[in-house]
């Protein structure tokens, strides 16, 4: 068996990067793709690995000869790489095709040796290697039977939204026996170059093959390997996270991201904080069904949205704010608050960010659960100095939980010391006690130093959307961020959203009741596992404390690695006594009984 790689274009959309250097000399952690791609050949012990090369093709032959490479290295020359696509590549090399069997590479890929393996592993003899098609993959797709025929090739301009589900994507990488090339792909690729011309790819070719009533090729379907293909930037930057060596890094970079993680195979984000079971099949067909009308007009300005979020959450326009997710209107109130901050820690710490760290005046509960009351609030701040506080319920990362009537005392006892009140209550609609919201038009009407904070993200479960709002009482400071903030800052899917969110009112009980069952479950669950101290929680996420000797970031590590599964690491965020802390999001009950299971396995070794 011998190897073929066509190595001849230009790789324009790396830019730069191949300004000078052929598509496959790019650097992934410090190796070429070349680099990567011979030694992983070679382990195969094939006969010989034929490379098609076109653009600053001497370069690249220099360079290989610097590999020590020693399967021998045959080269063919595509001296019109600039004009012709890839299937004249492959057409320069028919006569290598008809000597042997051969495996077939294009040189932009990056993969793992499991890849190669389950290809050269398997029994039949001409294969197309696909996985299940994901939302990041581009290019030639197929539709496959149950025994693995290639029942249709989709290209791009086939592609169809709506089919997904059915497809799964060509990895550019197949075996192709000595007997499939000689009377089955060589005479085509003529026939179809003769017939289109030279600037196509060679999957048409198969995709002319397939119809035929005995095609010999099969597909092999992966299952859960890696593999990236890299045509620009933003593709070197995933494939640099997915396939970096040291482990403890890879960690790092995709903790780093903070989120886009359906760009990473198979990632389950424990991470991240969102609703679970909402929003309703209905309400996404909906805003599906107007997709094309809100991608080309522009949302309304602030005076509209002010007016559905007021209708969605019962309120007057004056008294709420609309933002570009929370984080948009953090800022503006942090930028707006003066004198000394009270927070309580350990906390999502974007208020404190926001804030000079001299200027912050921080609470810590002295407890094994950061538990705290609004009594123990008071009593702590009482003789502090302080003209603003801040409260998270239930706070995040602990979960800790203040009843409405408790939170209403805080308020109350704030405004008689002359403080200003700011409950962040992004996670309050997961709390077992219902009706516990604050943005109430009489409480805010009462209190005016009184400010409510609401990711809808969270709650509702579309982070996509970036949507959160501000309701307070003070409708001069509310007047006067309407106009910090850009008057388009939200999209026209996110208006859209709080446009037709009222009709699905039943379904969001019915997912929060759904959500609270689940959790109760989860909880009961990890907190049956030996070596994981499991903190009660009101929020759509527990904390839990690692007790077996383990690190968090050692299990954080052996989660990512080895089960796919992202969780918070707290070490940064909680140093007490060099205990170990993480967090974890509440999902599916499926992908709950992943992570328990992943946990058990890990912490019983």
């Amino acid at each position: 068996m011998q190897a073929i790689i066509l190595a001849a274009g230009m790789g324009k959309r790396l830019k730069d990067l191949t300004q000078n250097n052929t598509k496959c000399m790019v650097k992934v952690n410090g190796v070429t793709l070349i680099d990567r791609m011979l030694h992983q050949i070679e382990k195969q012990h094939l006969s010989r690995i034929v490379i098609v090369v076109g653009y600053e093709g001497q370069k690249l032959i220099d360079y290989i000869a610097t590999l020590d490479i020693q399967t021998p290295i045959v080269y063919v020359n595509n001296p019109i790489y600039d004009k012709t696509n890839n299937i004249y590549s492959l057409a320069l090399a028919k006569d290598w095709l008809c000597k042997e069997d051969t495996l077939l590479f294009e040189s932009d890929l990056i993969f793992e040796d499991a890849v190669i393996e389950a290809l050269v592993k398997d029994p039949r003899d001409t294969l197309a290697l696909v996985d299940k098609y994901e939302s990041w993959m581009d290019g030639t797709c197929v539709k496959l039977s149950d025994d693995d025929d290639i029942e249709a090739f989709v290209p791009g301009k086939k592609f169809k939204f709506n089919e997904i589900d059915s497809y799964y994507k060509t990895v550019n990488i197949y075996k192709f026996s000595k007997h499939f090339s000689e009377t089955h792909y060589v005479p085509f690729l003529d026939a179809y170059q003769s017939a289109l011309g030279q600037n196509e790819y060679y999957e048409q070719v198969l995709r002319v093959i397939t119809m035929l009533d005995e095609p010999e090729i099969k597909a092999k379907r992966l299952n859960g390997q890696l593999w990236y293909e890299i045509d620009d930037i933003q593709d070197l930057d995933i494939a640099t996270s997915m396939f970096i060596p040291d482990e403890d890094q890879r960690v790092e970079l995709l903790s780093g991201r903070y989120g886009g993680y359906w760009r990473y195979p198979q990632l389950i984000d424990f991470c991240y904080l969102v609703n679970p079971y909402y929003p309703p099949k209905k309400l996404m067909d909906e805003i599906k069904a107007s997709f094309e009308k809100l991608l080309t007009q522009y949302p309304s300005g602030m005076r509209v949205n002010s007016l559905l979020a007021a209708k969605n959450f019962g309120v007057h326009h004056e008294n709420i704010l609309v933002g570009n997710g929370a984080a948009e209107l953090i800022k503006s109130l942090m930028s707006d608050f003066t004198g000394k901050l009270g927070i309580i820690r350990p906390t999502f710490e974007e208020y404190g960010h926001r804030y000079k760290e001299e200027d912050i005046v921080a609470y810590w509960p002295n407890n094994d659960e950061f538990k705290y009351s609004a009594q123990d609030i008071m009593d702590f701040f009482s003789d502090k100095d302080i003209n603003n506080l801040v409260l998270i319920n239930p706070d995040n990362p602990s979960g800790n939980y203040i009843e409405k009537k408790d939170v209403l005392r805080l308020v109350e006892w704030t405004e008689q010391k002359g403080i200003k009140f700011l409950v962040d209550e992004s996670f309050v609609d997961f709390a077992d006690e219902l009706d516990s919201s604050i943005i109430v038009q009489k409480i805010l009407d009462k209190h005016k130093n009184l400010y409510v904070m609401k990711s809808i993200s969270k709650s509702y479960g579309v982070p996509g959307l970036r949507l959160g709002v501000l309701a307070s009482g003070d409708t001069e400071t509310i007047a006067r961020l309407k106009k910090d903030v850009a008057i388009w800052n939200i999209n026209s899917f996110a208006e859209f959203y709080m446009q037709i969110e009222e009709k699905y009112k039943k379904d969001y009980v019915v997912a929060l009741e759904k959500f609270r069952k689940e959790r109760a479950r989860y909880f009961k669950e990890l907190s049956n596992i030996p070596g994981l101290r499991v903190i009660p929680s009101q929020a759509n996420y527990v904390m839990a404390e690692v007790t077996t000797g383990m690190s968090a970031n050692e299990l954080n590590r052996r989660l990512i690695v080895k089960h796919n599964l992202l969780i918070k690491n707290l070490v940064a965020k909680i140093q007490k006594d060099g205990r170990q802390y993480i967090r974890l999001a509440v999902k599916t009950t499926e992908e709950d009984n992943k992570l328990i299971a992943a946990i058990k396995e890990e912490l019983s070794y």
